[in-house]
């Protein structure tokens, strides 16, 4: 995208981490940002943030694994501010624990946020952006572990790698048909964000899975903070707000994981085994 000053952006997740350095640095290009999130009360907080910085911001509290909600959220945007340029289905859960102790419950949750609101998302938003006719980009966040699975994070990566395949084939027919919406997937790797936390938001009458911390994968987390391999989130969205202006499809916030994919494609092309590694 050329320019995006006075153009419309939403984005999921907006209270906090990647989701509110995305509506900052996309107010701070004198965009209009609708920001939507779970949790109504920091999510005001910070637009009035935003607000208070210069910003044209609005809040609409959404659960994005709700697609009446989301439908709303696409209504209430269109209402605030007209066409939608940018759409950042960026909302996600974390939780972790081996498959065989995952329950029904545990399933649905990961996959109704991190799955299912970039579903309704694509669904609510993706035709209008596309009958107005002027330019426009959707940004899916994903994860590295939308790129290579580790264990007893089974339900997180299995969302992630769908929301990968999802952006690759909208890339697909987007290109195809000469669209002006460019694509992107962000897959970051350790980011300063409170994923870890997120079981806060699952819903009462559901037993909530807690991060385990003493999975591997804890202890690769672990690894990175202990390392400084914590990015701001900050930084992160400095990078996809350059990939949106350069209209670039992969966002890895951390090149170093990539090895992890490339012994991942190797095994495939070798008849290996999905052995795990860590990403450094």
């Amino acid at each position: 995208m050329d320019a995006l000053e006075g153009r419309t952006a939403v984005v999921t997740g907006a209270a906090s981490g990647i989701g509110f350095a995305l509506a900052a640095r996309f107010a701070a290009a004198g965009m209009q940002v609708v920001m939507a999130d779970i949790e109504a009360d920091p999510l005001q907080k910070a637009a009035v943030e935003l607000r208070a910085a210069g910003a044209e911001a609005i809040a609409v509290p959404t659960d994005v694994s709700n697609g009446d909600q989301v439908d709303g959220l696409a209504a209430r945007a269109v209402d605030a501010f007209g066409p939608i340029h940018i759409l950042c289905n960026n909302a996600g859960v974390g939780g972790s624990g081996p498959i065989a102790t995952l329950t029904a419950a545990d399933w649905a949750w990961a996959i109704g946020v991190n799955l299912w609101g970039v579903i309704h998302g694509l669904r609510a938003f993706l035709p209008g952006m596309l009958a107005h006719g002027e330019e426009g980009h959707v940004v899916n966040t994903a994860s590295m572990a939308g790129l290579v699975a580790g264990p007893t994070v089974g339900a997180y990566c299995a969302s992630k790698y769908a929301v990968v395949a999802i952006s690759e084939t909208l890339y697909q027919e987007m290109s195809m048909a000469g669209s002006k919406i460019g694509v992107s997937v962000l897959c970051p790797g350790s980011v300063n964000t409170r994923i870890h936390q997120a079981a806060r938001n699952r819903p009462d009458q559901e037993p909530g899975i807690a991060y385990d911390p003493n999975s591997r994968f804890a202890d690769v987390v672990g690894g990175m903070s202990e390392m400084g391999g914590f990015l701001d989130a900050s930084a992160v969205a400095d990078q996809v707000y350059g990939a949106i202006v350069e209209r670039r499809f992969y966002i890895i916030t951390h090149p170093e994981w990539l090895q992890g994919v490339k012994a991942r494609m190797t095994a495939i092309l070798e008849d290996g085994s999905p052995e795990f590694r860590a990403p450094i």
